[in-house]
C-alpha cells in the first residue's frame, strides 16, 4: 500500500507513478505531449502557490479558468497527427482535465454546504486577498474585522451546541445541526483558514506602524476562538478524541459518482460486477485456505490455522531484521528466475522506518513511503492488548508477502522506475496500476510456489482474501449498502483480522484520505495485469522478463491503455476498451 496524505473528506487524491516502453533502455524517450503536461503541471502549481486562498470561491473560479484554457489547447491538438504514444498521452491528459473539473465541482458544492458553519470565512479570506493585492493598510479596520469574526465564531458555536441540545435558539439565529462528517469537514477548513490568518498577521506584525497596537489582541483572541471551535467540532460533535474506539466517520460517494469513476478508469464493468469478482475470488481463497489448514494438521479449520500463524511473530525489537530477511529473499527469488530487471541502485536504496502508535491507528500494517517500508509493530506506549494485536497481526507468514509488495518487485521498484522514464505521466497515476502491479506480483509469487510451508501459504492467502474483502466492503459502503460497523465485523469474522486492525482499516477506507475506488483497485488491477500477462506471455508474444519490464516502464496509467499499446491497438479520441467475453 502506498501511503497518502490526508485530504478533506471526499476530495480524493491519486497516486502519481510510471511509464510505457518496450524495454528499459528503449523507454527513456519522451512523447510529443510531454512538454505540454510539464507546462500544465507548472501552471497549476503557480496558481495554487501564488493566487489561491484556501477554500474560497475565487480560488475555484481561477482554477476553473485555468482548466478551461488548457481544455481548449488540448482539444485543438491534431490527434490524428500524433503517434501512438502521443495519442495515449492525449487520452490521459483529457481524462485528467475531466477529473480536475469534477474535483472543483465537488469542492464548490462542499463550500456551499459548509457556508452556515463558517460565516466568518469570507471576511478572513478578504484580509489575505488584500495583503496580496497590496491594499491600503488600515489597522483599526483590520482589528474590527477580527473582532467581528470572533463574535461570529462564538455565535455559530452556540448555534451548533443548541442544535445538539435540541433546545430552542437563545439568539435570533436558528439552531445549526451538523452531522459528524460535516463537523470534521468544517474543522479541516478552519485549520486552513487559521494557517492563512497566521501568515497574514506575520506579514504586517512589526513592519507596519500601529498594526500591532490595534491588531495583536483581537488576533490572539480569534486564534484561540478558532482553535476552540475546531476542537469542539472534532471532539464533541464528531466524537474524535484520539481513542481506539473513536467513531468511524465517512460519507458514501453514491452510485452515480462510483459509476463515473469506474468509467474514468476505462473499466468496462459496473460496481456490482466488480463486487461479484471480489466474491468469486474470495470463495477461491477460502478453498485454498482450507487446503493449507489441512496441511497444518488442522483439518479444514481455517480459523484455527489463522490463530496458529498469528503466534509466529518475532520478539519486540526483531521486526526490522525480519523485514530485511524477507526483502532479500524476494529479490533473490526474482533474480533466480529472471522475472524482471532490478536496477542495482534500486536494490541498494530502500530503507526501513517504524510506524508510530498514532500512525498505526489508521495504518496497522506495513506501508511504503519512498524510499522506506514503514513497519508496523508493538510499541511500549501501547496498551497491553494493543501490543499483542499488533504483534499477532504482523506475524512472519503475513509479512512474508507484505514485504515484496511494498519493496521489490512492488512499490519501491515502481517508484524508482517512475522517476527515470517519461516522468510526465506521473500526473496521470491510477491506483489500479500502482496497487494492481503489487497484487499481480503477489499472485505470480503464488503461481511460482514462492512459499515453502503451509503457514506461509496461509499468510499469502490471508492477504489475498483481504484484497477481495476490500472490494466488497468499500464498494458496498460507497453505494450506501453497508455501515462502518458492519464493515469491521466482516473483516473480523470473515477475513480474520484483529478487531483493532479491522477498525483501523475501515477508518482509512471511509475517512476521505483515499478515493472510493482505491480499495477495490488492489485486486481488480492485479487481475487486469494477470489477464494481460496470460494474453501476452501465455501466447508466447513476449517473455515474462520482457513483459514485466515493458509494463513497468509504461506508466502509472489505466491498465486497459497499457494493453492497447502493448498489442498495438489503434487509439481514437473516443477510445474505450471492449468488454471481456
Amino acid at each position: 500500500m502506498m501511503k497518502q496524505s490526508r485530504s478533506l473528506a471526499l476530495l480524493w487524491l491519486a497516486v502519481p507513478w510510471l511509464v510505457w516502453g518496450r524495454g528499459l533502455e528503449a523507454s527513456t524517450s519522451t512523447t510529443a505531449l510531454a512538454p505540454w503536461v510539464t507546462e500544465f503541471a507548472s501552471d497549476v502549481e503557480a496558481v495554487r502557490r501564488a493566487l489561491v486562498v484556501p477554500w474560497s470561491e475565487e480560488s475555484i473560479d481561477r482554477e476553473e479558468a485555468l482548466l478551461g484554457d488548457w481544455r481548449r489547447r488540448v482539444e485543438a491538438i491534431d490527434f490524428e497527427g500524433l503517434d501512438a504514444d502521443g495519442r495515449m498521452d492525449w487520452l490521459l491528459f483529457n481524462r485528467h482535465l475531466e477529473a480536475e473539473r469534477a474535483r472543483l465541482i465537488l469542492e464548490r458544492s462542499q463550500l456551499l454546504e459548509l457556508a452556515e458553519a463558517l460565516p466568518f470565512r469570507h471576511e478572513l479570506q478578504r484580509l489575505q486577498q488584500g495583503r496580496w493585492q497590496q491594499a491600503v493598510v488600515d489597522p483599526a479596520a483590520m482589528a474590527g474585522v477580527l473582532d467581528g469574526a470572533l463574535t461570529s465564531v462564538k455565535d455559530v458555536r452556540r448555534r451548533v451546541q443548541e442544535g445538539r441540545d435540541g433546545s430552542g435558539p437563545k439568539n435570533p439565529a436558528p439552531v445549526l445541526v451538523l452531522s459528524p462528517v460535516m463537523a470534521i469537514r468544517t474543522a479541516l477548513v478552519i485549520d486552513d483558514l487559521h494557517t492563512s490568518l497566521r501568515e497574514w498577521f506575520s506579514f504586517y506584525d512589526g513592519f507596519v506602524p500601529e498594526f500591532s497596537w490595534w491588531v495583536r489582541r483581537p488576533y490572539q483572541a480569534l486564534e484561540t476562538g478558532l482553535d476552540d471551535y475546531a476542537k469542539y467540532l472534532r471532539t464533541e460533535v464528531a466524537g474524535l478524541k484520539g481513542e481506539p474506539d473513536d467513531p468511524l466517520l465517512g460519507e458514501p460517494a453514491g452510485a452515480p459518482a462510483i459509476a463515473q469513476q469506474i468509467a474514468a478508469e476505462w473499466i468496462p464493468q459496473t460496481a456490482d460486477e466488480l463486487i461479484a469478482v471480489g466474491e468469486r475470488e474470495l470463495a477461491w481463497c477460502e478453498v485454498e485456505m482450507r487446503k493449507a489448514a489441512a496441511e497444518m494438521g488442522l483439518g479444514d479449520d481455517v480459523a484455527a490455522a489463522l490463530a496458529k500463524i498469528k503466534t509466529l511473530h518475532v520478539a519486540p525489537g526483531a521486526q526490522p531484521a525480519l523485514v530485511t530477511q524477507e526483502a532479500e529473499r524476494a529479490i533473490a527469488f526474482i533474480k533466480e528466475r529472471s522475472l524482471l530487471t532490478i536496477p542495482p541502485l534500486c536494490e541498494e536504496t530502500w530503507r526501513l522506518a517504524m510506524l508510530t502508535p498514532e500512525a498505526q491507528k489508521t495504518l496497522p500494517y506495513a506501508v511504503y513511503s519512498s524510499p522506506r517500508i514503514m513497519v508496523a509493530y508493538a510499541h511500549e506506549a501501547m496498551d497491553h492488548e494493543d501490543k499483542m494485536m499488533s504483534m499477532r497481526g504482523n506475524n512472519q507468514p503475513s509479512l512474508h508477502l507484505v514485504t515484496p509488495h511494498e519493496l521489490i518487485p512492488g512499490h519501491h521498484l515502481q517508484g524508482f522506475m517512475a522517476q527515470r522514464h517519461q516522468p510526465h505521466r506521473q500526473r496521470f497515476a491510477t491506483p489500479f496500476f500502482v496497487e494492481g502491479w503489487a497484487l499481480h506480483w503477489e499472485m505470480r509469487f503464488w503461481d511460482l510456489a514462492y512459499s515453502k510451508t503451509p503457514e506461509e501459504r496461509l499468510g499469502m492467502l490471508f492477504w489475498r482474501r483481504h484484497r477481495c474483502a476490500r472490494i466488497i466492503v468499500s464498494l458496498n459502503f460507497h453505494l450506501g449498502r453497508t455501515t462502518p460497523s458492519e464493515m469491521v465485523d466482516f473483516l473480523v469474522t470473515r477475513i480474520g483480522h484483529e478487531k483493532t486492525a479491522a477498525t483501523s482499516e475501515v477508518r482509512r477506507y471511509i475517512n476521505g484520505s483515499y478515493s472510493p475506488l482505491y480499495q477495490a483497485a488492489y485486486m481488480i488491477g492485479g487481475l487486469q495485469l494477470r489477464a494481460l500477462h496470460h494474453e501476452i506471455v501465455g501466447s508466447g508474444h513476449m517473455t515474462e522478463h520482457a513483459f514485466h519490464d515493458a509494463v513497468l516502464t509504461h506508466g502509472p496509467v489505466p491498465i486497459a491503455l497499457i494493453r492497447a499499446r502493448l498489442l498495438d491497438e489503434t487509439l481514437t479520441r473516443d477510445w474505450k476498451p471492449a468488454r471481456s467475453k
